[in-house]
């Protein structure tokens, strides 16, 4: 009888403290960690892991749908873009949905915090043994053979099925960050110079702003509205100097005061340090041309920091809940880094697409790299399959590449604010997502017809005549930009 009754016991805590463990249901797995990562072993029982739990989001379909209502030149709604609480109408999980998860954590021992403005987003603290009962994973380490690099990730996770509609998915699980810096590609080609005229301003010595203004066309002239803010992403402990901002100003901006700087915004513990040895080159490349180029434009440069266990991926998530929390976001957002889109779970990816969806549906133009790699993705690199890169494949922003001429290229962030502010003293509203407005407007593009990409032991694709995928549209033409925007 007495043994009866320890068995018993042992039963009831058994399920006092795995509550639903008995109906657990695989929400997501991957077969094989990423191409160079190697399992290390199991991960510290001790550590403490910041998960982010994704909760369902009410209505995302009409959220795109009003997306692209304000977003299309012909629609009625067009540039009637949404307020910050009208945005969120869509996104905010539903009362059952926001009680069953946080009722499941709580039964667990754990208490959320919220971390987005409507509330589709929690975050928990959870030591890795803890997290291994309640999601049945195997939290391990991984590293990372070229670059010795760490992060702890499952392969496989479950969710109460009852948590089945509004779980959407814990981060970071199955999904690893880049774990390469990423860095412009600068070469200087020994071709001689150019010799058609619209080069004449452009040399083998480099692409200096008035290069980049005379192939696209771009004015001097000084921007006038101060609401017209133009953002430049700042990751990995890129830092941008503004000593080397004032040089660069002084050589090729001499029009301009060379005591022109850019504000600062900072998260997730970022910071930007001014000694002449900390400045990134990918940081200080995207302040220089910015503020050299989109002339007058208020630029803003945010750091985001590594407060968030995991690198890139989990500050493309915190900038833009952080912007979205803001009453005025800026109008330009723009970001030359990225990750390659096989290395993060589908989930994730609709999400992240899903947050620059209500970010462009309130007015801002949300800019990424393609990448430095072509085909082989974010990076050149060994590859067996052409390797897509994201955010930049994501259809709620608009993917910048670069073209070579001599050498050139232009940060097409120039051209959007310098358009905006000519809307802006018009009395009209902001381009906000640029694809259907651009796509509407082909013949305000110089069409690039040679030329490719190449990746993975081949030439990747081909530029021909119109729309094509290694050059889109083509480089932008400012006048007729303009003139379609009409102003």
């Amino acid at each position: 009888m007495v043994s009866k009754l320890l068995v018993l016991s042992a039963l009831v805590a058994l399920v006092v403290a795995k509550p639903m463990s008995r109906n657990m249901k695989l929400h997501e797995s991957v077969e094989n960690a990423p191409a160079g990562f190697v399992r290390s072993g199991a991960a510290d029982a001790d550590k403490e892991l910041s998960l982010r739990i994704a909760l369902v989001q009410s209505n995302t379909e009409g959220l795109i749908d009003a997306l692209y209502s304000v977003s299309t030149p012909d629609s009625p709604s067009y540039g009637e873009h949404l307020s910050k609480e009208e945005v969120e109408k869509f996104v905010v999980p539903s009362a059952a949905t926001s009680e069953a998860v946080n009722a499941w954590l709580k039964e667990s021992g754990l208490t959320a915090s919220t971390i987005s403005p409507a509330g589709d987003w929690l975050t928990v603290s959870v030591p890795v043994g803890k997290a291994n009962e309640l999601f049945d994973a195997d939290f391990a380490v991984y590293t990372h053979s070229d670059t010795g690099k760490q992060v702890i990730r499952t392969l496989s996770y479950s969710i109460p099925a009852e948590l089945s509609g509004h779980l959407d998915f814990v981060h970071p699980t199955i999904s690893f960050s880049n774990p390469y810096s990423p860095r412009p590609v600068i070469s200087i080609p020994s071709t001689a110079e150019p010799s058609t005229e619209p080069l004449a301003t452009c040399s083998s010595n480099g692409v200096t702003p008035a290069c980049v203004e005379s192939l696209y066309g771009i004015p001097k002239t000084l921007a006038t509205t101060k609401s017209n803010g133009l953002a430049v992403s700042g990751f990995i402990e890129q830092y941008a100097n503004q000593a080397d901002l004032k040089t660069f100003l002084t050589k090729f901006r001499t029009d301009l005061n060379p005591s022109t700087t850019f504000a600062l915004q900072t998260l997730d513990g970022g910071s930007n340090p001014q000694g002449a040895g900390q400045a990134g080159v990918e940081a200080n490349l995207d302040i220089q041309y910015t503020v050299g180029i989109a002339s007058g434009v208020p630029v803003t440069f945010i750091s985001v920091g590594e407060n968030n266990q995991d690198g890139a991926l989990g500050g493309f998530l915190d900038i833009i809940n952080f912007l979205l929390g803001e009453s005025t976001p800026p109008q330009v957002l723009t970001t030359s880094y990225g990750e390659n889109e096989s290395q993060i779970s589908r989930a994730l990816a609709n999400k992240l697409c899903t947050a620059y969806a209500q970010l462009g549906a309130r007015g801002t133009s949300i800019l990424f790299a393609s990448g430095d790699g072509g085909v082989s993705g974010s990076q050149a690199g060994g590859c067996t399959a052409f390797v897509p890169t994201f955010p930049s494949g994501c259809p709620f922003m608009t993917s910048v590449g670069a073209t070579q001429l001599t050498s050139s290229g232009a940060e097409t962030s120039a051209v959007v604010s310098l358009i905006n502010d000519a809307l802006n003293v018009a009395g009209k509203k902001p381009l906000g997502f640029l694809n259907p407005f651009l796509y509407a407007n082909p013949s305000a593009f110089i069409d690039i017809t040679s030329g490719d990409n190449p990746g993975c032991g081949t030439n990747g694709f081909t530029a021909a005549t119109g729309w094509d995928p290694v050059t889109g549209l083509g480089t932008p033409n400012f006048a007729k930009l303009k003139a379609a925007a009409g102003v």
